[in-house]
């Protein structure tokens, strides 16, 4: 039997598949408002009631939403699958700070393993600016916002990775990354040098980007996440020395 021709595929369709892709990729980021559907239908050339059709979909999805009068945009809640009240308990577990700097060998190392693969001058870019805020942020001796400029370097390097997996993962527990970075800040200021060494640390991480070197980037990682754990721990066996009651001797 003779197959029939299969059905040309609709505008929307193709509108729909390059929109879910731009989300998945980063290009359009939850919270972000679309361009208007004049514009969007003159970038995908297409016709306004095809790409109308296209965003209803994507809205039936849960992917977008719309505001009255206000526009088209990627629905924020993407980012907050893994933002739950699980890790406000893992957060307040005694031993989960290293057990977020175990996880962070993984993540990060992978990420800076494929960003030296991948990143592009854009990419590159976005890096520099997160290394001069956590610079700007040191000098003011700024925690909080030295916290918030490495997760925006970290970010930076994990979407300099183009894996898209990745890239939602370090988005979903970026609350909860921002506030381990802040205590790991605030706990090794009081170490001579330690703001130095940590700088190096990123800087070396930094040129392994730069040229392309993928297990120099992967071993910039782990030695600086090293460095914090050990710093911790020593921090951690001090406090318990302190703790305990002076022993007395008995005449």
């Amino acid at each position: 039997m003779k197959q029939l021709p299969s059905a040309p595929t609709k505008l929307a369709d193709s509108i729909v598949a390059e929109l879910e892709q731009m989300i998945v990729d980063g290009s359009l980021q939850p919270g972000q408002k679309l361009l208007p559907e004049r514009e969007l239908a003159v970038q995908f050339q297409v016709s306004r009631p095809s790409l109308r059709e296209a965003i209803q979909r994507l809205e039936a999805k849960g992917l977008l939403y719309r505001r009255q009068g206000g526009g088209t945009y990627v629905r924020s809640e993407l980012s907050q699958g893994l933002a739950d009240p699980l890790f406000d308990l893992l957060e307040s577990h005694p031993d989960s700070q290293l057990d977020l700097l175990e996880f962070r060998h993984a993540l990060e190392g992978v990420a800076a393993y494929y960003a030296s693969l991948r990143a592009n001058e854009a990419d590159l870019l976005a890096m520099r600016q997160a290394v001069t805020g956590v610079e700007l942020a040191q000098e003011a001796g700024d925690s909080a916002s030295e916290a918030v400029a490495v997760a925006d370097f970290y970010l930076a390097m994990t979407a300099a990775s183009h894996n898209a997996v990745l890239l939602h993962l370090v988005r979903a527990i970026r609350p909860l990354l921002e506030r381990n970075i802040q205590r790991n800040i605030d706990a090794v200021a009081s170490r001579p040098g330690a703001v130095i060494r940590i700088r190096r640390h990123r800087a070396e991480l930094m040129a392994a980007i730069l040229a392309g070197q993928p297990e120099r980037a992967r071993d910039a990682c782990h030695e600086h996440l090293a460095f914090i754990e050990d710093t911790l721990l020593d921090i951690q066996r001090e406090e318990q020395r302190l703790s305990r009651p002076p022993r007395r001797i008995h005449q």
